[in-house]
């Protein structure tokens, strides 16, 4: 029991260190890249997620894991280079997406409640 909490705390340790460590970013910019670069076809306008790619906001992965993912994806993504999408861009783009606030609550929403 102790082992787990251990682990579970220092996971969660772990995930605010690399979220720390996120450049800043221009939030209004990300997200006209992220139009302009055409993320939202697969991903959203607001990064929720489609069919063709998976939800990337709100609290999307820490910043490491998205540069990563552009840099080498993994499926069928196509890689984004630093030449065409620089780690500004992609820290923007970033900005965007930490930027997108979260949903209320099905049972705060009153029509899903009656």
């Amino acid at each position: 029991m102790k082992t787990t909490l251990l682990i579970a705390l220092l996971g969660a340790a772990s995930l605010a260190h690399a979220q720390a460590q996120a450049p800043s970013g221009d939030a209004a910019r990300g997200k006209a890249l992220f139009m302009q670069d055409g993320c939202y076809a697969c991903h959203g306008t607001a990064g929720h997620g489609e069919p063709y790619g998976p939800r990337l906001a709100p609290k999307p992965l820490p910043f490491a894991a998205v540069l990563g993912q552009l840099r080498q994806p993994r499926a069928n993504m196509p890689r984004y280079v630093a030449q065409f999408v620089s780690d500004q861009d992609v820290a923007d783009i970033y900005g965007y997406l930490s930027s997108v606030p979260t949903g209320p609550k099905a049972s705060d929403i009153a029509l899903l409640r009656d």
